[in-house]
């Protein structure tokens, strides 16, 4: 029940923080656009773009939060938990969609420099740092534990970063009249948010791919399997994420001695404290009558281990896999 309310908790204070970021940030993406337009900046615009994107990222993961609480149906057994990671995976290709449209038009703008008003830049840009750092805060707590999460704070911390450089080009083009800056400026901040989506962006096809979770090390949890009394062999083991928060596996055990309901769940309990999985199957097998763990000559992570025999663990055939 404890566990229920905390998650109960973290959820709601997410829910306000995407609430709190997405009105902060529409409202701000209005002004900027709007004197972006008024100054002829480029760079304000793209930034307004930038943020315009990270609203959108804002309400996908929020939804995506939303579709992971209904409940598991017949045709989806594992609910709609899986769209968390479709959605990092989507806000990552919006946004690089955007940085492409900016970057277009900064090169036409290369060719034909406008000028530009550095005062208004300077004075927006600055709103900006203090909004996006303002968002970026509220969810600096959960990035570590969810990927969407992490993508909302990576978003608004780029930001931040990009509205102070949009700062420093204000400054300089009020300074030494450089309208040519502008552009510059604007292809500086696409090629920095190019590379701070980047690690998101392969996360998100990792686990769409049902990669294990960069967090979980599937050759420990396949040490700890092979270190359990009585089990002689590990094979067909499976990890993967089930959301951008839960981590799911499955696993056959060879047993001569069986297993007990005390023995799957203390093994569920452990890798569950241990490895962060929350949903564990495990399959016992008093015998090897298909000869998975005794076949075979192939090497990498489709090992079978002979559990405490000292002879040296034999391969399993390609029907093993460890995602």
């Amino acid at each position: 029940m404890a566990h229920s309310h905390n998650h109960d908790h973290a959820s709601s204070n997410f829910n306000r923080a995407f609430a709190i970021g997405t009105v902060l940030n529409v409202l701000f993406v209005c002004v900027e656009a709007g004197y972006g337009t008024i100054s002829n900046s480029l760079a304000l615009i793209a930034d307004a773009g930038h943020n315009l994107s990270d609203v959108m990222t804002l309400l996908l993961a929020w939804a995506a939060m939303a579709l992971a609480k209904r409940s598991a149906s017949a045709r989806h057994t594992f609910g709609f938990k899986k769209g968390t990671i479709l959605v990092s995976l989507g806000s990552t290709l919006f946004l690089y969609a955007a940085i492409g449209v900016i970057i277009w038009e900064a090169v036409g703008r290369f060719r034909s420099p406008v000028p530009v008003n550095g005062t208004t830049i300077t004075v927006i840009a600055a709103i900006g740092v203090v909004i996006n750092t303002a968002t970026a805060l509220l969810f600096m707590k959960g990035r570590e534990h969810d990927l969407n999460i992490k993508g909302a704070f990576l978003h608004m911390a780029a930001d931040a970063a990009v509205s102070g450089g949009v700062v420093v080009s204000g400054l300089i083009i009020n300074a030494t009249g450089w309208n040519i800056l502008d552009p510059v400026i604007s292809i500086a901040i696409a090629f920095l948010v190019i590379l701070s989506g980047w690690g998101l962006l392969k996360d998100s096809l990792h686990l769409t791919m049902a990669g294990v979770p960069v967090q979980i090390d599937a050759e420990a949890v396949l040490d700890y399997f092979t270190g359990l009394p009585g089990v002689q062999c590990v094979h067909d083991l499976h990890i993967w994420a089930a959301s951008t928060t839960e981590n799911v596996l499955t696993a056959h055990l060879v047993m001569q001695s069986g297993g007990s309901d005390e023995f799957l769940h203390q093994t569920a309990e452990y890798l569950h404290h241990t490895f962060n999985i929350h949903h564990t199957t495990v399959q016992i097998e008093r015998s090897d009558i298909s000869g998975i763990c005794h076949t075979g000559n192939m090497n990498g992570p489709g090992r079978c281990w002979p559990g405490k025999q000292e002879t040296v663990p034999q391969s399993c055939p390609s029907e093993y896999h460890s995602h």
